[in-house]
């Protein structure tokens, strides 16, 4: 997987906001209008809808506009491409980490006769 992905880029930028992972959370348990993602955050309701910009964008959230409600849901096959290359490096660093402890045990054994 490319690590200069766009996708991934803006994925990652709106999961590195504490108030955005906060508003994914919430997000989780079910839709919630604009103003229901707004009532637990200390910020202005410009902020909000910054915060809320910036997740649609990654494509993390997606919303509709119903009356005059907007209401905001996850959309959780937006995270298949950071979850695919978290896997990816984790799986690379095992194997690196496996092949090192492979080395310090021949090097202990050698070490020890």
């Amino acid at each position: 997987m490319l690590n200069d992905s766009p996708s991934l880029n803006r994925a990652f930028a709106a999961l590195a906001d504490p108030t955005r992972r906060g508003m994914l959370a919430q997000l989780a348990r079910g839709p919630a209008s604009v103003s229901e993602l707004a009532r637990p955050l200390a910020i202005s309701l410009p902020a909000v809808l910054q915060h809320l910009q910036a997740l649609e964008a990654s494509g993390l959230i997606a919303s509709a506009k119903i009356g005059r409600v907007r209401t905001c849901r996850l959309e959780p096959a937006a995270l298949s491409a950071a979850e695919a290359w978290i896997a990816a490096q984790r799986a690379l660093w095992d194997g690196r980490l496996d092949r090192l402890e492979t080395h310090l045990a021949s090097i202990q054994q050698e070490t020890a006769k």
